[in-house]
């Protein structure tokens, strides 16, 4: 089962809702994506803790509904 690109930015952006969120569909099957979100949230987080946050986000959807996700997180510059 594909996820929409819309759906996974829009469960970023509940959790995030600062985040700053850009989304590629790697080979146009819905299931393979490479995603950067940047957020004031992951500051003073390792990177690690920032993936989580974003898995959290997409709500157990990782690895279901959505195989595989290229994720590239970082602070916004102020």
């Amino acid at each position: 089962m594909a996820m929409d690109r819309a759906l996974i930015e829009r469960l970023i952006k509940e959790s995030l809702p600062d985040a700053e969120v850009s989304i590629e569909d790697l080979r146009g099957d819905g299931d393979h994506y490479a995603a950067r979100v940047a957020s004031r949230a992951f500051r003073g987080k390792s990177r690690i803790e920032q993936h989580q946050m974003v898995y959290r986000a997409l709500k157990g959807r990782m690895g279901s509904e959505l195989h595989a996700l290229s994720l590239v997180t970082s602070v916004p510059q102020d």
